[in-house]
Order: structure tokens, then sequence, then C-alpha cells
């Protein structure tokens, strides 16, 4: 007995028939044996950074400023989002306004590409070149396959037709489909930085204090003196002795005056 084995481009149309097979009989099935394999390819990164500045922020609703100065309203963020800032993950409800964020979304592409290996293992019952075969299965079940137009085998090292197949050959089937996939993941990356403080007043400037006056506290009753009657007569306080010596001091002055300016004259005669 020889053994057959089916290169994987000639046999695609083959297993095909495979796949009728396994609607008409589950015994038949079972001897067919299914393998799958994943291969990736290098993945390519790509990386999308936005920045702005917090604006408004009211319950679940952020409006943010971004670099080109466009606004973007943020409706119904979900608590679960959170902004890494120094350290802390904060939610929506813990942003404030004046906070710097940013965004980076991450986007890994990865090609990939499924290969399924199908087996079938029987020997050549009946053949029908170039339409179809009969197989005997392990299981001692006969089963049909259509044989695709212009499929060829390797028998020995030899590729026939389905002319080149005999009776009792033992055929050992496999059909290899691959398919090719694109995985695509993101990465959201939410960072922050906090307000800057208010600046501290310098320490040559004094600071403005404003106080409350206090209240005033009620005035005591001032006690107001009776005013005393105004005398009728003023009081005798001085003499006249004084005055009387003042002029008698002045009547000698003048006496003497006289005397003198006599003599004077009495001289001047003689």
């Amino acid at each position: 007995m020889i053994p057959i084995r089916f290169s994987r481009k000639h046999l695609n149309g083959l297993l095909g028939g495979i796949a009728l097979c396994f609607a008409l009989s589950l015994p038949a099935a079972a001897q067919v044996q299914t393998q799958k394999s994943e291969t990736h390819g290098p993945a390519t990164k790509e990386v999308k950074v936005e920045r702005g500045e917090i604006v408004y922020v009211s319950g679940n609703s952020v409006v943010v400023r971004m670099e080109d100065g466009t606004l973007r309203h943020f409706d119904n963020v979900p608590d679960s989002t959170t902004v890494t800032v120094d350290g802390k993950q904060l939610n929506v409800h813990q942003l404030q306004v004046g906070m710097k964020v940013e965004k980076q979304t991450i986007t890994t592409t990865t090609p990939k590409t499924i290969t399924t290996v199908k087996t079938v293992t029987g020997t050549v019952w009946h053949i029908t070149p170039p339409l179809s075969v009969i197989l005997r299965l392990e299981n001692g079940e006969n089963q049909e396959f259509k044989i695709p137009q212009g499929q060829k085998f390797n028998v020995d090292g030899q590729m026939v037709d389905a002319f080149g197949l005999k009776k009792g050959m033992k055929v050992d089937a496999q059909k290899v489909v691959e398919e090719p996939e694109i995985v695509v993941a993101q990465e959201v990356k939410r960072t922050g930085t906090a307000p800057p403080a208010p600046p501290a007043p310098k320490a040559d400037v004094p600071m403005l204090i404003v106080l409350s006056p206090p209240t005033p506290a009620p005035a005591a009753p001032v006690a107001t003196a009776a005013a005393e009657p105004a005398p009728k007569k003023l009081p005798k306080t001085a003499s006249n002795v004084p005055l009387v010596g003042l002029l008698g001091v002045l009547l000698c002055a003048v006496s003497l005056t006289g005397m003198a300016i006599r003599k004077i004259s009495i001289r001047t005669a003689v």
C-alpha cells in the first residue's frame, strides 16, 4: 500500500469537500483533526497627545481649552475616569479650574495570521476521476470527497492528478487555511498639574487689613452744675492810695524842674 500526501496548494478544494462530509456524517467528523496556530508580525505604535486647561467643572461636565484655543465640552464623564495629578488619582469631582491636563492615546497595531490545519486520514475505496474519491476512514465509515478541478496529488514524491489514484492507496490529506487579521489595542493615559497657588505678598508691602469699627459704648450722663446768679454789684477789690502817691511824685518832679530853670535864668542875667 502506497502512502499518498496531498500538498497544501492542491488540497484546498479537496478539504472543501470534507466540510460537506461533516454535515452528512457525524462519525466521519470524528476522523478530522483540526489544529490552529497564530503568528504575529512586528507591532507598530502611534502616540497622540492632547493638552489643554480646565476652564469649567460642574458635576460630571468638564470644559477644556485646548492648545489651539478651541473649547471642548466633555459631558457625562464617568466617575471611573481618573487623572493622575502629583501621583494621585483624581476623578471628575476632584478636578479644579486652572488645572493643566494631558491625554495620551497609544494605539498599537499588530498583524496576526491564524493558520488552521485540517487533517483527514483514510484509504481509497473508490475513485471517479476527476470528480470524486471515496475514502474508507479509520472508523470503518466510507465518505465521499469532491476533487476540485485541476487538483494534483503527491504520490511518492511525484505530482499526479486524480487519475493517478488507485484503490487501496492510503491517503493522508491536509487542508491549510491562513486568515490574516489586524489586532488594534489602545491605551489612554491622563495626567495633569494642579493650578498654581496665588503669589504671596512681598515682605516690604504692608497688607491692608480692614477692621470693623467697634460699637461705641453709651456715653455716661454728664452732671450739669447749676449756674450761679451774677452779682448785682462788683465787689471792692482796690483803694485810691497808689493813685495819690503817683500824683505826688509827678508834682515833685514838676517843682524841681521849675527851680532849675529859674536858676539858669538868674545866672544868665548877671
